[in-house]
């Protein structure tokens, strides 16, 4: 798409907080408005169009793209939206630990136990660990307090959940940073221990450090989402 407007500015309205592109409102791809919760978050917003050049790259639009979910799907639907998410309860990356190498497991205890520890407190729950990659049952109880706490939340919330939980394959990390008990800049090397486990036995691969440095973009671009939100 071209550009086709010279400035974007943010109106606030019944609703919340519309992004207009020359005065006209900005739709989504489902022709809904778009409208943000927060003054902060519709002001990034419009400076994601402001910085477009003469063709609009979507790809660089993250807190746009995440609004557009919001309105679009988990607002029309959060029961379905959260379903896509609470699967994670059951198979949280945190739970399962290397079965090869000693050093990983000290590694990924040192780092992993104390988000596990923090959700156990948070939610009344307790988790079950695993060695290797063989399904391991959590108790109902865990796998409904996580539930529960991806399905209470609000539309704007639950869509920047959803990148958060499917970049890093644990919901526990995701509802951490959600409830801003870890900085998310800080958290992301904890989530990449094994692969960066196997770049300092291997070497690196320039494919999988450019998928690692797009995904970490993509979760950074939603942590921030949920700061202004």
């Amino acid at each position: 798409m071209k550009r086709f407007w010279k400035d974007a500015a943010v109106a606030a309205g019944e609703g919340g907080f519309a992004i207009l592109l020359d005065g006209r409102g900005v739709r989504t791809p489902a022709r809904a408005p778009l409208v943000a919760p927060t003054a902060p978050l519709a002001e990034a917003i419009a400076a994601e169009w402001r910085a477009q050049g003469e063709e609009v790259d979507p790809r660089v639009m993250a807190l746009t793209g995440l609004a557009n979910a919001a309105i679009d799907h988990a607002a029309r639907d959060p029961a379905g939206f959260a379903a896509t998410l609470t699967p994670y309860a059951e198979t949280d990356l945190l739970c399962y630990r290397d079965d090869r190498d000693d050093a990983l497991v000290a590694e990924q205890a040192a780092a992993w136990n104390p988000l596990l520890a923090w959700a156990e407190k948070r939610f009344g729950i307790e988790f079950v660990l695993a060695r290797g990659v063989m399904h391991m049952a959590q108790p109902p109880a865990t796998i409904g307090a996580l539930q529960d706490a991806v399905r209470a939340l609000p539309p704007f919330r639950l869509a920047a959940l959803s990148p958060l939980v499917t970049i890093s394959g644990s919901l526990v990390a995701a509802l951490a940073v959600e409830a801003g008990a870890r900085d998310a800049g800080e958290l992301w090397p904890v989530l990449c221990l094994d692969a960066l486990h196997q770049e300092r036995l291997w070497g690196s691969d320039a494919a999988a450090t450019a998928q690692r440095a797009a995904h970490e973009r993509d979760w950074l671009s939603a942590a921030r989402f949920l700061e202004l939100c």
